[in-house]
């Protein structure tokens, strides 16, 4: 009796741990382990921030604040946002279970709630800010083509779509960590970038009759306050990063110190772009510079062109890392059934579809209303500002993770609760602004305009 009863528990404890290791051969499919270092982290991190179609409005955002207000508003930006990211990425194992994408992130700490919310900001933040990198680069394209072909019959609605076919191409790399060495030629590009306009801004406002440049915020009183609330959507935009769980998954262990360090050299990358750019050009042009500064820029013409050539490339590795949300989700959703790994083909199928649907989409709007400083303004305050500022700074004093300290803990908790409650405004007003000038563009514009 006993031998049976022995055996039986013996025969039982052998089931489970086949059961148990099922289940961890399955969990370790589902989630690889990272294979980047910190600087395939920066390379990353750097290329969804740092971009063209972020940093090209910024002397814009200043020129609608003035530069008290806007220095302001543009340092405490940076400070607030690297701060957040550095509390994002300390926030990897915190219940014991690797956070691999923002949704689950939200989902462990919030919940039900929690998940839905992070994945309607994303997914707003993704498709605000292709549409805007498909305006940009449809510009600059178009900037290029005209240098060239001064009586040319192209439109930008025809770079747009270029732009679009050659996105598709991209989307079919399988994740994020396939796309390292596209986002590292981005990262060059944007110290490119930076660099090429910075010095081309200066020398167009050296060359410029420095008393007719005026630094007073134009229009009346509403318009005015329309315009700082815009602007404060569009710096939040400039920091827009709504990816780094994402991010993080793809980096080896440790992977919250490889994190640290790679999102402290992409800010690095930020401080020397993002700031030289926007003093440079409201500079340059006061309160006359252009939504997206190239366009305010007139000589020499082979620099600008230059320019506009890194500003492609490097916004086409940014375009990829937003679409990857919504790849995920067809994926989870259609290419893991139980029949898809017998059939590669269907799934490089499926996978063609899906993309196919999502980027002709996103270049249908852009090709219909290309207003390209309002789309930047209204997904940084719909979209980024809640993932990149509020969230960050409520999930970590929801985790529990505060110092032990008394003094630093009653600090970290002013400070967090500071940060969540002012970009809460700053989403709602920058909102209102965004919306208030698309309704004013629709009524001046025709669809499909060629700007």
């Amino acid at each position: 009796m006993s031998l049976n009863s022995t055996g039986k528990v013996d025969e039982e404890e052998r089931r489970e741990d086949v059961a148990v290791a099922a289940v961890e051969r399955q969990d370790s499919r589902e989630v690889d382990e990272g294979k980047g270092t910190w600087k395939h982290a920066a390379f990353h991190v750097a290329t969804t921030i740092a971009t063209p179609a972020a940093y090209a409005p910024l002397p814009f955002a200043l020129a609608s604040l003035g530069w008290p207000l806007g220095v302001s508003s543009l340092v405490g930006a940076t400070l607030a946002t690297w701060y957040s990211s550095l509390l994002i990425a300390s926030l990897w194992r915190w219940n014991g279970k690797k956070q691999i994408t923002y949704r689950h992130l939200g989902e462990s700490i919030f919940g039900f709630w929690g998940y839905w919310s992070v994945a309607f900001f994303q997914q707003v933040a993704s498709l605000g800010n292709n549409i805007a990198i498909q305006i940009a680069a449809g510009s600059s394209l178009k900037a290029v083509y005209k240098h060239y072909h001064k009586e040319g019959t192209l439109t930008l609605q025809h770079f747009i779509i270029f732009f679009g076919a050659f996105e598709l191409f991209l989307s079919q790399l399988p994740d994020i960590h396939s796309l390292r060495w596209v986002n590292a030629l981005c990262t060059f590009s944007t110290v490119g970038f930076a660099g090429t306009t910075i010095g081309v801004t200066l020398y167009n406002g050296e060359n410029m009759d420095r008393k007719s440049v005026s630094y007073s915020v134009q229009g009346s009183s509403s318009l005015k306050r329309f315009k700082a609330f815009n602007a404060l959507g569009a710096i939040a935009f400039s920091f827009g990063d709504a990816m780094l769980p994402e991010i993080q998954s793809t980096v080896k262990e440790p992977a919250k110190k490889n994190m640290y360090k790679g999102v402290s050299a992409a800010y690095t990358v930020i401080i020397l772009t993002y700031w030289q750019l926007a003093f440079c050009g409201y500079w340059a042009f006061g309160s006359e510079v252009q939504p997206y500064i190239l366009a305010s820029l007139t000589v020499p013409e082979w620099t600008i062109v230059m320019a506009n050539l890194f500003a492609v490339i490097q916004i086409s590795g940014c375009y990829q890392i937003y679409c990857r949300p919504t790849y995920a989700y067809f994926e989870n959703n259609m290419l893991r059934s139980k029949t898809a790994s017998y059939f590669p083909l269907k799934n490089c199928l499926i996978r063609l579809v899906c993309t196919s649907i999502y980027i002709v989409l996103i270049t249908l709007i852009a090709a219909a209303m290309p207003f390209f400083g309002d789309f930047v303004s209204i997904c940084g305050a719909i979209g980024f500002t809640p993932l990149d500022f509020v969230f960050p700074a409520i999930a970590y004093l929801k985790s529990g993770r505060m110092p032990k300290n008394m003094e630093l803990r009653i600090s970290a908790q002013l400070l967090n609760l500071a940060i969540a409650a002012w970009f809460s405004v700053v989403a709602v007003l920058g909102c209102i602004g965004a919306v208030r000038f698309i309704v004013e563009d629709i009524k001046t514009y025709k669809f499909f305009h060629d700007l």
